[in-house]
């Protein structure tokens, strides 16, 4: 919509042919923006719904705007037929006829119907300025409403039906609404979207979020948030389903697994208790954890896996089961840091028994091995570490002993003291 010309003096008949001209581009700019919000599927749409809330509130008011715009329009196209009936009275304008072309085209002569019980009267500019305000506010709701129409209702439907072939298949593996905890997410989905629809439909302006300083028609976005958050929640739900389904497929290879690892946990325990024995009787002065038991529980769970499989409870075995893979992999590990503790004595006595060979080793190949000081010490440490039971603490001393002994031989006479011959025993 455009704007009319100031107000001034007397028009001579130029002035009066260009304000007519502007005039009449201004009516059919009006006329074609009424007409198009007029046919608007929005505003269709908002007068034949049963509207609430706060779309109700804004279309009524929107909808007396509509109507006053059509009076308004009515005047200005009355006030430009009169001004174009004065001015081709004659080729020439008269005075008398400038004068009253002036007071039509710049004074305040259009009586229209406003807001309130008497008519306003209006200016052409002030009339255009008044019909672009009630056009622009009408235009907005309309804009926004049909926004929120076009957009939520259809994504809506869409993820309903998503949602019933999620709620066929969840039916299909046992997750039923108070039985799985999946099943009442799909309860509580379906509410929220049967509500949300019905909201959108009835007031679509209470799900629009305007945009600040935007100065398009409407002026914002659908708010989609509820939206959103269900479609992630069915999306978990499907996750869940998708779970269960892989558990129908591959129950029986994850039960055999399940039973592998406890049965390796078992023998595992069951090394460690004999190894223990072994060690308190080859290893003295060391303090040796004692071998817990398996946990019959874990035993107890897996014949219960069992069982839901038999009777294909599906959506009990899925939990289930991934509870027990976890806490099988980790008696699996409990065993084996059980079994590590216990023969802990058995590889430190080891460790030290290759240590002292692989000196003796050393010495040997550099013909050392006679020094009767280095052999003393030797057969000192082997007796602790082939004796039963083994301290030790005390055979690694004398292991240590033969290693620094060992160590100053082979670093040659340049480095003894004057008649030192290999140390003391």
């Amino acid at each position: 919509m455009g704007v009319a010309g100031p107000p001034g003096p007397v028009m001579d008949r130029d002035e009066v042919d260009r304000a007519l001209a502007r005039l009449g581009q201004e009516h059919e700019a009006i006329e074609t923006s009424l007409l198009a919000l007029q046919d608007h599927a929005g505003r269709r749409l908002l007068e034949g719904a049963e509207l609430t809330g706060v779309t109700r509130e804004r279309w009524a008011t929107a909808d007396t705007a509509i109507s006053l715009l059509w009076t308004y329009f009515d005047a200005y196209t009355d006030a430009l037929r009169a001004a174009r009936e004065i001015r081709s009275r004659r080729r020439w304008s008269s005075r008398e006829d400038l004068v009253e072309l002036t007071e039509l085209l710049r004074g305040e002569p259009i009586a229209a119907a406003g807001k309130g019980v008497l008519a306003e009267h209006f200016s052409l500019a002030a009339l255009v300025d008044r019909m672009n305000e009630l056009y622009a506010s009408s235009l907005d709701m309309v804009v926004a409403a049909d926004a929120v129409w076009s957009a939520l209702p259809a994504r809506i439907d869409l993820l309903a039906a998503e949602l019933q072939r999620t709620r066929r298949l969840a039916h299909s593996v046992g997750v039923r609404p108070g039985e799985h905890p999946s099943g009442d997410d799909l309860e509580r989905i379906t509410r929220t979207l049967t509500d949300l629809r019905a909201q959108v439909v009835s007031d679509p302006l209470a799900h629009w979020v305007p945009t600040k300083g935007s100065s398009a028609p409407g002026g914002g976005r659908p708010d989609t948030t509820v939206y959103d958050r269900e479609a992630r929640a069915l999306e978990d739900v499907r996750r869940e389903i998708d779970a269960v389904l892989t558990v129908r497929q591959d129950a029986e290879q994850r039960l055999v697994r399940l039973r592998d690892v406890l049965s390796r946990a078992d023998r595992t325990l069951s090394e460690a208790r004999s190894a223990r024995g072994e060690v308190l009787a080859k290893i003295a002065a060391t303090e040796v954890p004692v071998v817990n038991g398996p946990p019959t529980v874990l035993q107890e769970q897996l014949a219960a896996a069992a069982e839901y499989r038999r009777q294909g409870l599906w959506h009990r075995l899925s939990p289930l089961l991934e509870s027990l893979e976890q806490k099988a992999d980790d008696e699996l590990e409990r065993a084996r840091e059980q079994l590590g503790a216990v023969t802990a004595p058995l590889a430190i006595r080891a460790e030290l028994r290759g240590r002292l060979d692989a000196y003796k080793a050393k010495v040997a190949r550099l013909g050392l091995a006679e020094d009767p000081f280095l052999v003393e010490r030797y057969d000192a440490a082997r007796r602790m570490l082939w004796s039963a039971p083994c301290d030790l603490r005390v055979a690694e001393q004398a292991v240590l002993r033969y290693q620094r002994m060992a160590a100053e031989l082979l670093a040659g006479p340049r480095d003894r003291q004057p008649g030192q011959t290999g140390g003391t025993a």
